[in-house]
């Protein structure tokens, strides 16, 4: 699996770092609102020039995943992205999922004191694209310390955003199943909901640090939706799936779906 994936990183086009590779996207810090419980509501608003796009969480097999690291902040005991649905950039021999022009990421921002401000820092690692890629990073710094309850309309429109949940969505079934195939592990996975739009496009997150899904192939049959993906130990160890920790979403024209968990069979 290693040298399946130093294949696959192998053929992405990756400039030398350069003082201008950082012009191309831009980054601040929203305020946000206070929450009946105290906690906050902020975000992170990403710019990006013309011809330009970032990744989702799951960027596909050769998009560089974002990295957020929060340590330096004060009186933050703990922060959720609340991540808009992406787009899926087909190109040729190439899929990746994504953001272009602007995003903004939505945070749920548990606080340790509930009266007082909030000093956001955050280090971005990300990826960025045009005709080459080129690993770029930010540093996001902004004291919080507003008191208002009305929600920023920015901020509510991008949660507006997400995916629906598997209940709105009227997901009935999602099952995840592991076989063997050419000697290789596969992970099969069945959706029963109604035809999210055009092609339809699925990501499986195995919520395991130790295990790698490749990018899936997706086909539908009425009202099932089946993914395929390879899947293999980041140390060439039997794979093992806790099927609770497997996050699934559907991409279509129409709307996305968020599936937290499946069953077997």
């Amino acid at each position: 699996m290693n040298k399946k994936i130093l294949s696959l990183l192998a053929g992405l086009l990756v400039a030398p770092v350069s003082a201008a590779a950082f012009e191309v996207i831009q980054g601040e810090i929203l305020a946000g609102w206070v929450l009946p419980d105290g906690n906050r509501v902020a975000a992170i608003r990403l710019t990006l020039e013309p011809g330009w796009k970032t990744y989702w969480r799951a960027p596909g097999d050769l998009g560089i995943p974002p990295d957020f690291n929060w340590t330096k902040s004060e009186n933050l005991a703990d922060v959720a992205i609340e991540w808009p649905a992406p787009t899926v950039f087909r190109e040729k021999n190439l899929t990746t999922i994504g953001y272009k022009n602007q995003v903004i990421l939505p945070l749920r921002i548990d606080v340790v004191e509930k009266d007082v401000p909030v000093t956001v820092a955050a280090s971005v690692s990300l990826g960025v694209c045009s005709d080459i890629c080129v690993p770029a990073s930010l540093d996001l710094n902004a004291v919080i310390d507003t008191d208002t309850t009305r929600p920023d309309p920015e901020i509510a429109a991008a949660l507006a955003q997400r995916p629906y949940s598997a209940q709105e969505a009227q997901v009935d079934k999602a099952t995840c199943n592991l076989g063997l195939k050419d000697g290789s592990f596969e992970l099969v996975a069945a959706i029963t909901l109604p035809d999210t739009g055009g092609q339809e496009f699925v990501v499986i997150e195995p919520g395991q640090s130790d295990l790698w899904v490749s990018e899936t192939d997706t086909s539908r049959d009425g009202g099932v939706l089946r993914a395929r993906a390879d899947i293999a130990h980041v140390k060439d160890e039997t794979v093992a799936l806790d099927r609770s920790q497997i996050r699934i979403t559907v991409l279509g024209s129409n709307q996305a779906v968020d599936i937290r968990g499946c069953t077997s069979d």
